[in-house]
């Protein structure tokens, strides 16, 4: 694989049961690229390691006076020079096109994971720890791969040269392969400290990365109720914890280094100290003392690679540990069987088994759920993306959860409280996959975003449908915003769509508006709505009151208004008096985790409702 060929057709299916076991898979997996830099270290590493052999040769030459050596020595030494230039070269190139698609095909794991998850990932997983995953972690991961080559290509050199020592000269050859395998593995003792170290610094920089999301998600609310110092100084303080911990890993790291350059060194006086004894007596030519001196002094730099290689494992091991838990995340289980997973979708009602909710086929459910969170919930375990244990919610007879991941998305589609509008033209944000039925025009028709058009396009003449959207659509109004999605999620023209909260900051006049619109365009289709809204509710073919997680109570409107003191008690917030509890004191109807308004959207009692023809 090289880098132009990316993105992977194929990332593969990862072995996530531990972080080593990650790892093994995705050097297995990377098998070419590595034999490929193995293959150029093993001509870069004996090219280098070589010349101190053809240098103790020239030196014995001109010791001896030939000329003829000499001549083939210098011969030696500009072949070795050829042979390291073009391995170093395409030993560099090798190793960056490992590390590269190695890092490529773990975020293609990832954002593979995230589109089967959706919403339900930063629910399992925090955020904080999702964004190290796929930034600094997969980096880490990709180093470690591609050091795996270039270790094993220096090590083999290292064995090489000292069994060439010891058959070209035994005496000092003997010293040398007894001090290398102990300079090698001197700094072992240290890596559990420095990795334990590495670990700290790893998790403290996370909660401070976490800690940064949640400040910069809710930078808004925080200037409203005057947090932003309070949440400076948080941050302020994990910022300080970091370095803190930073200081104290890299202290560690530091004399391993250390170490490293200091072992060699002594090894290097160790050998010049018996090799000149050896040469006084006669044992050992000049020439055989500067090979072999040359030999160690060389070898630090494929032993360097031994420090290297610790090191990045020290690091990647917990980087893989997070990939392999995140990647090992399920959708919610269901218990459908395998059978129903073939085929496409029919269609047919859609039903909840776990709170009860029937949404017939071809009409507008409404659901009045008091408690925000329970209704967040229940929208997602609608779309096949709950992360609570339980039986799978059934379109048509026939377990989402059963499902082929790409059948369920097309037939359910949630929209949630808070949708993202990705920056662009509005031409390609409704440029989503669609059944084709609706055209970008009704869609944006029945939303009412007359006026979003008209701030889009304002000073700037045109095709509305070519005006550009900002990141997030920040230059947007909250309704707006909210519209626009709307309209996304309508020209999709799903057989099931469910909207959470879909007109919570519009105004009146234009929620009266946007429910016609909607319930004209989705007539036939299978619709949810999870709103309070009375303007909403009456336009809703079928009413369902949701209470502790579970159907309560169906009818209309109307009917419910009428009939349910609890429904009372959640759209028009007032509390009952004339039917009271048995279990509340004094009689009091206990409101089931009424919304305050102005949060989640203004609630309007039945009387303030505004009339089609306005």
């Amino acid at each position: 694989m090289q880098i132009q060929d990316l993105p992977y057709r194929d990332p593969g299916v990862p072995d996530t049961r531990s972080g080593p076991r990650f790892l093994w898979w995705l050097g297995r997996s990377q098998a070419g690229g590595q034999l490929k830099s193995l293959a150029w270290g093993l001509l870069h590493f004996p090219a280098v390691s070589a010349q101190p052999f053809i240098v103790g040769y020239a030196v014995q030459a001109v010791v001896d006076r030939s000329g003829t050596r000499l001549a083939l020595a210098g011969a030696l030494m500009l072949v070795c020079g050829i042979a390291v230039a073009v391995g170093d070269t395409f030993l560099h190139r090798a190793a960056v096109t490992n590390w590269i698609t190695a890092a490529a095909r773990v975020q293609q794991l990832l954002a593979r994971k995230a589109s089967v998850l959706g919403a339900a990932l930063t629910r399992r997983v925090a955020a904080g720890e999702v964004v190290a995953v796929s930034t600094g972690d997969v980096e880490k991961i990709g180093w470690f791969v591609e050091a795996v080559s270039r270790f094993t290509a220096a090590a083999l050199t290292v064995v090489l040269v000292c069994v060439g020592l010891l058959f070209y000269q035994p005496a000092l050859g003997v010293v040398v392969a007894v001090g290398l395998p102990v300079v090698a593995v001197a700094a072992l003792p240290l890596l559990p400290r420095a990795t334990r170290r590495a670990d700290v610094q790893r998790e403290k920089a996370g909660r401070a990365t976490e800690l940064a999301s949640d400040t910069v998600a809710g930078l808004r609310v925080l200037r409203g109720i005057g947090g932003e110092d309070l949440f400076l100084d948080r941050y302020r303080a994990a910022s300080q914890d970091v370095r803190h911990a930073a200081v104290r890993s890299a202290g560690m790291w530091a004399l391993i280094s250390a170490l490293q350059g200091l072992l060699p060194g002594l090894l290097l006086v160790g050998v010049v100290w018996y090799g000149v004894g050896l040469a006084q007596e006669g044992r050992v030519s000049v020439g055989e003392l500067v090979t072999v001196y040359s030999s160690v002094a060389i070898l630090s730099y494929p032993l360097r690679h031994f420090e290297e290689i610790a090191m990045a494992y020290s690091f990647s091991r917990p980087s893989a540990e997070r990939a392999a838990r995140v990647l090992s995340l399920e959708r919610g289980g269901g218990s459908g069987t395998e059978s129903a997973a073939a085929g496409s979708l029919a269609g047919g009602d859609l039903y909840d088994p776990g709170s009860g909710l029937l949404a017939p086929a071809g009409t507008l459910t409404a659901v009045v759920c008091g408690d925000p969170d329970v209704a967040g919930r229940l929208a997602e375990r609608l779309g096949g993306h709950s992360v609570e244990e339980g039986p799978s919610v059934e379109l048509g007879g026939v377990a989402l959860d059963a499902l082929p991941l790409d059948v369920a998305r097309a037939a359910v589609l949630v929209q949630d409280k808070d949708p993202v509008l990705l920056s662009g033209s509005l031409r390609e944000l409704l440029d989503v996959p669609s059944s084709g039925a609706v055209e970008a025009d009704a869609a944006l028709a029945a939303a009412r975003c007359e006026d979003v058009l008209d701030a889009l396009t304002q000073g700037v003449p045109g095709d509305p449908m070519n005006a550009h959207i900002t990141e997030r659509g920040r230059s947007l109004s909250g309704g707006q915003r909210q519209r626009l999605a709307l309209a996304r999620s309508l020209v999709t023209d799903p057989e099931v769509l469910v909207l959470d909260e879909p007109t919570s900051a519009v105004d009146s006049h234009t929620e009266a508006r946007i429910s016609e619109g909607v319930r004209g365009l989705r007539k036939g289709r299978t619709t949810v709505v999870f709103t309070s809204s009375p303007l909403l509710l009456d336009v809703a073919e079928r009413v369902v009151l949701v209470d502790g997680g579970a159907v309560a109570a169906v009818g209309t409107h109307r009917e419910l208004l009428r009939d349910e003191p609890r429904y009372r008690a959640v759209v028009t917030r007032e509390a009952e008096e004339d039917e009271p509890d048995e279990g509340a004191p004094g009689g009091a109807v206990p409101a089931i985790g009424m919304r305050e308004t102005g949060v989640l959207g203004t609630v309007r009692p039945e009387s303030e409702k505004i009339e089609e023809s306005a």
